[in-house]
């Protein structure tokens, strides 16, 4: 078995696991469901999630992982026993799956970066429509899936350090400063302010008994902080005992949080600026990034060339940085279980993967249905978490944030939201995300 790596640096992790939550869905995911959602009542749900059950969740992920030493597979059961056995296999499948239609959207994003960088925008809806048909069918998706794939297990293979930290540690500050830069630039748009008030200020009461909007949120909260699906107990499991993991939650969700409302600051406003691409919000997800946004572009000419390709190139940077967080999962898992060598069990994972997702990749509602019931997945391991650590495996949770100088005030009150508030909340996000799929 190989030994196990550590992070070089506390902030060499935290950019990785900041970079495993920001991904496609923060910059498309985040603007798509606040559309849907009511706008500022999904953002202030989004919010009060992610403060009063995701950042519990969050340390109580990473103590796990570092506490044991072991990948999601295995910690559970070192952390309670055999009994929690099934826990480990909701990690490895729930980010399998998710990495396996991940992977299909990733060929899209590279596909339009690419045509936006050497073909230009369409200046249609028709034009649009046509090219998403493009890259969405035939052979394109496949060679799409299977690029981003081989980047993916390219940069895992290398292993914590020469791999993962290091992409992230050059990416991370790159992309934080790409969507701030384009943040700016939209805010000078003739509607800017339109769009803001599309996203932050628009207020319905009534979408706070929505299902649907209630089931957006939660899993946007879930899906954009990597929670229920084992990444946070993979990556800590590679960390040093004193790191103040209440502090990295704190921040890492606070990163998250930023890069969400950002991009929302950058999509809004194009889409209210230009009316063909007005037009096509709404309709889908795949409507909004690959059909609204290059189209409404087009009509600034180079500019909007120039800004597009900024865009797609910032969005599949961070399709990358969540994607290898993904295989991390099953990689971890393999090596541990059966004492694999990282290539090996890189090499089974990614094969395994592209093979599950050809589904997704041949139909856009097998896809949607994917990513729609992986949420629930990732809502019932966030569950389990909270309910492993706040009963079943409490003393390894006090022990683990005492060894890293963590407050006794802080340790209690997370103790309390793991055993009182975390589950019955989960688990009235997850019947009512249940109900609404239905």
């Amino acid at each position: 078995m190989e030994m196990r790596e550590q992070w070089r640096s506390r902030w060499g992790f935290v950019l990785a696991a900041a970079g495993s939550a920001v991904g496609l869905g923060n910059l498309w995911g985040f603007a798509y469901k606040a559309s849907q959602g009511g706008g500022a009542v999904f953002l202030l749900l989004y919010v009060l999630i992610v403060l009063l059950v995701c950042l519990p969740v969050l340390v109580s992920e990473m103590v796990l992982g570092r506490s044991t030493g072991k990948s999601p597979l295995l910690a559970p059961i070192a952390a309670a026993g055999s009994a929690w056995q099934p826990m480990g296999w909701v990690f490895v499948f729930a980010s399998c799956g998710i990495l396996a239609f991940y992977a299909v959207l990733m060929g899209w994003t590279a596909d339009t970066f690419f045509h936006s960088l050497f073909f230009g925008l369409p200046g249609t809806l028709d034009e649009a429509n046509e090219f998403v048909g493009s890259v969405s069918t035939g052979s394109s998706v496949f060679l799409g899936q299977l690029f981003s794939l081989f980047l993916t297990a390219s940069v895992v293979v290398a292993g914590i350090r020469g791999g993962i930290e290091r992409l992230a540690r050059w990416s991370m500050p790159l992309l934080f400063a790409l969507v701030i830069i384009l943040a700016i630039w939209a805010a000078t748009l003739p509607g800017a302010i339109a769009g803001y008030q599309e996203f932050l200020f628009k207020v319905d009461f009534s979408q706070f008994s929505n299902l649907k909007t209630i089931r957006l949120a939660f899993g946007q909260a879930f899906f954009s902080l990597s929670l229920g699906i084992g990444i946070m107990v993979a990556y800590a499991s590679y960390l040093d005992k004193r790191s103040p993991l209440p502090k990295e939650a704190v921040l890492i969700s606070s990163l998250d949080t930023s890069v969400g409302i950002l991009a929302g600051m950058v999509t809004f406003p194009i889409l209210m600026s230009f009316p063909v691409a007005k037009d096509a919000l709404g309709e889908s997800f795949v409507k909004t990034l690959f059909v609204a946004l290059p189209t409404g572009l087009s009509s600034l000419g180079l500019l909007g060339q120039l800004v597009a390709v900024l865009f797609f190139g910032l969005a599949f940077i961070a399709a990358l940085t969540s994607s290898i967080s993904l295989l991390e999962v099953p990689v971890s898992s393999l090596i541990d279980r059966f004492g694999w060598t990282r290539d090996k069990a890189v090499i089974f994972s990614s094969v395994f993967i592209f093979l599950i997702g050809i589904p997704a990749a041949l139909s856009d509602k097998v896809l949607g249905n994917m990513a729609s019931f992986l949420d629930l997945l990732l809502l019932l391991g966030g569950f389990l978490i909270a309910i492993l650590i706040g009963w079943f495996a409490s003393r390894v949770f006090d022990e683990d944030l005492a060894g890293c100088n963590s407050s006794f005030r802080g340790r209690r009150y997370l103790k309390f939201m793991l055993r009182w508030v975390s589950p019955p909340v989960i688990a009235f996000g997850l019947i009512v995300s249940l109900i609404d799929l239905l």
